[in-house]
């Protein structure tokens, strides 16, 4: 018989599904017949096929996306059966069944994502046609159906499965139960490392070669329907911020509810079901919060003109975070006891809330310091801008000071953070931060997609041939879209920076290690080697980035001699498939080293060993994610400050676009896949804790060494 709690959870994640649905039939429900009955339309200078053309070119990008997508989940499929063999041996069987139920719901999630970005964004520039009401209305309902849905799948089967372990598993202890099911975030966290590593690869190798063989050869628009690559780029923004991100932060809600557990399961509670269930609800409140969100976002920031886009955007996050604060305290009052014991600390209701608001909070803060410095609405930006007239050099060199700045602000929410939560309550408290910050993720992967789902649709309205008074519309969506990515991309590294902590914690109780000293050796070794991680991967990703966009270009130039004589037509399919080859191809060798490294440096050198690559990677990792994004977001919006003066086909805009073009693979591919390589290190470490220690020394070392002596 299923308890109330369990059923309240349950009921929450199918309360997710339902309005997801309803959301769903709002974007279902657009017709594609060009506003026939919309007397006051202004068709302007659109082409005469428009209508016909949208449609066309929706359904060439969704075969594109499609096609991506199937070539990378039949390598996923070769990776998910080896390594659930390892598993089983390494671990067991019941972390093996784990781990396979997470690589199918983060592969499910992508999927999910992407195909209703595919749908949706040739409706929002359909309905852009009309007013930029409609326009914002069908990608913000697009984008809530995958916010909504994936927290709510994730939170069901998760739900299920401890269900299930519970009452059919055979385990000695509940920790033994909570351990195997954190094998549900390794599998989440390992297709999204290949999701957003191939994705990042595919996008950036058409973007790149789109403007470089477009843009700066030809002089031509962002989406010249004369580019053959720009039909690759518009799928890229699909499988790569769509799929790539969905998997990503599905990854991390998987993960952080899996350290929480792990670690509660080591202390007093761990016979109080409702007090253990107290992570899960929190993402429960997470989806209530959120429906009520889309319910009034409408009341207090009305969309009538496109300046209101971006401040409606921004309303968003503000409400839901505003709506979770009391969402936490009732959840916490709810479920755990007057009093508790968490370890050594002595804890209340009141005490769990405090790591969670901070989190949550601190979240916000992030983002919109992420918004300040790659808006071109603030000054770290217009100085950029402003720098480009001079040299393409000189803007390069503002780009990275913007970058190294911001991470002063994330790091210090980070720090007092981590302090206080752990203060109150040591390891679970920083689960608990992460899971705060994590708690309003329905909204955030809403944003999350209206960006690609707005920047497709500005493209269709390009290529299309619709009148400029529509590609204002769909401009003002998208610039809103790029300041919320950015806000996005900050909100997902600060998550994984605390989730990549509380699972190093649950690691140390997996392993046995009392304390980390980095005097130790061995420690200060994987120290070194954590901290080199980020670099290697960055070095991987980036190099893979520029042999794809090499290819892209040369592919780019070889047509462009023919489509500007007139004598042939783009080759979309073509430049598609480069892509495709190019991603799946170079994202092999990146995901094998963060896999591998953790495994490699605890059975050769120890599980101290382990414990400081873990802290390095971290450490390191999380200063390479912010500077690297929010430099290539300053680029991006420098060049599109410029733009935006009328400065199009200057110099300076020249120097903008080169710019623009290196900052590609930072902020798209290399920066937001470091969120991954932090957390997929440490849950790879947990998972398989109890293997590493049983080849270490007693003294954390690696066991050759008793061998030696």
């Amino acid at each position: 018989m299923v308890d109330a709690i369990s059923l309240v959870i349950i009921g929450c994640a199918i309360l997710g599904f339902l309005y997801s649905a309803k959301q769903w039939a709002a974007v279902y429900s657009v017709k594609m017949d060009g506003h026939p009955d919309d007397t006051h339309i202004n068709r302007g200078d659109s082409a005469p096929d428009a209508l016909e053309q949208m449609k066309n070119l929706g359904k060439i990008i969704q075969v594109g996306a499609d096609a991506f997508l199937y070539a990378e989940y039949k390598y996923l499929a070769v990776f998910v059966v080896v390594f659930t063999v390892v598993v089983i041996f390494a671990v067991d069987v019941y972390a093996a069944i784990a781990f396979v139920l997470g690589c199918f719901t983060s592969t499910f999630s992508g999927w999910i994502g992407m195909k209703i970005a595919t749908y949706t964004n040739y409706r929002t520039s359909h309905q852009c046609w009309s007013s930029v009401t409609l326009g914002y209305a069908v990608a913000i309902q697009g984008g809530s159906v995958m916010g909504l849905s994936l927290v709510a799948m994730g939170l069901l089967v998760l739900m299920l499965l401890i269900l299930c372990f519970k009452s059919m598993g055979h385990f000695d202890s509940p920790e033994q139960m909570y351990e195997a099911i954190a094998g549900y975030g390794l599998g989440g966290s390992s297709i999204a490392l290949f999701g957003r590593v191939g994705g990042g690869i595919y996008t950036k190798a058409a973007d790149v070669g789109a403007d470089l063989s477009g843009k700066i050869d030809n002089g031509m628009d962002e989406d010249d329907p004369r580019n053959p690559a720009c039909i690759a780029d518009n799928v890229g923004d699909n499988v790569g911020d769509i799929a790539g991100m969905g998997a990503d932060l599905f990854g991390s809600f998987a993960e952080a509810t899996c350290a929480a557990l792990v670690v509660a399961s080591a202390s007093d509670i761990k016979d109080n079901w409702e007090a253990m269930m107290f992570p899960l609800l929190l993402s429960a409140g997470g989806i209530v919060s959120g429906i009520i969100t889309l319910l009034v976002c409408n009341l207090f920031y009305k969309v009538k003109k496109n300046a209101d886009v971006e401040k409606a955007l921004k309303g968003v996050l503000v409400i839901s975070t505003v709506l979770e604060t009391p969402f936490i305290y009732g959840t916490a009052v709810y479920s755990l006891p007057k009093e508790f014991k968490m370890g050594d600390f002595e804890a209340t209701p009141l005490t769990a809330c405090w790591p969670v608001w901070l989190g949550l909070w601190s979240g916000l803060i992030i983002g919109y310091t992420t918004e300040y410095f790659t808006s071109h609405s603030y000054k770290p930006v217009r100085n950029i801008a402003n720098s480009q007239a001079t040299s393409a050099a000189t803007g390069i060199i503002f780009g990275l000071a913007v970058g190294y700045n911001s991470c002063v602000v994330p790091t210090l929410c980070l720090g007092v953070t981590v302090l206080v939560a752990h203060s109150l309550l040591g390891m679970y408290g920083i689960a608990l931060a992460a899971l705060g910050m994590l708690s309003t993720m329905t909204m955030g992967l809403t944003i999350d997609a209206y960006g690609p789902i707005s920047d497709n649709a500005g493209g269709i309205a390009e290529m299309a041939g619709l009148s400029m008074e529509v590609r204002k519309i769909t401009d003002a969506l998208d610039a809103a879209g790029n300041t919320t990515a950015a806000i996005g991309k900050g909100f997902a590294i600060g998550s994984a920076a605390l989730v990549s902590l509380a699972l190093f914690g649950a690691y140390t109780v997996r392993a046995d290690i009392k304390s980390v000293n980095i005097l130790d050796p061995w420690t200060f070794t994987g120290l070194l080697l954590g901290a080199m991680i980020p670099y290697a991967f960055s070095a991987m990703t980036m190099t893979s980035v520029g042999y794809a966009a090499q290819d892209m270009v040369e592919e780019c130039r070889m047509q462009f001699k023919e489509i500007l004589a007139g004598t042939a037509q783009p080759d979309y399919d073509r430049c598609i498939k480069i892509s495709t080859e190019a991603s799946l191809k170079e994202m092999i060798a990146p995901g094998l080293l963060v896999m591998l490294s953790p495994l490699a440096a605890g059975l050769l050198f120890g599980k101290n060993c382990t414990a400081g690559l873990l802290t390095g990677s971290l450490v390191s990792g999380v200063q390479m994610a912010i500077s690297m994004s929010n430099t290539g977001g300053a680029w991006d919006n420098a060049k599109k400050f410029i733009e935006a003066t009328g400065a199009k086909g200057s110099e300076q805009h020249k120097n903008a676009v080169t710019g623009d073009t290196v900052g590609d693979p930072l902020k798209d591919t290399s920066g937001p896949a470091i969120n991954i390589v932090m957390k997929l290190s440490a849950i790879i470490s947990l998972v398989f804790g109890g293997f590493i220690a049983h080849y270490s020394s007693d003294t954390g070392g690696p066991f050759w060494i008793t061998m030696i002596k």
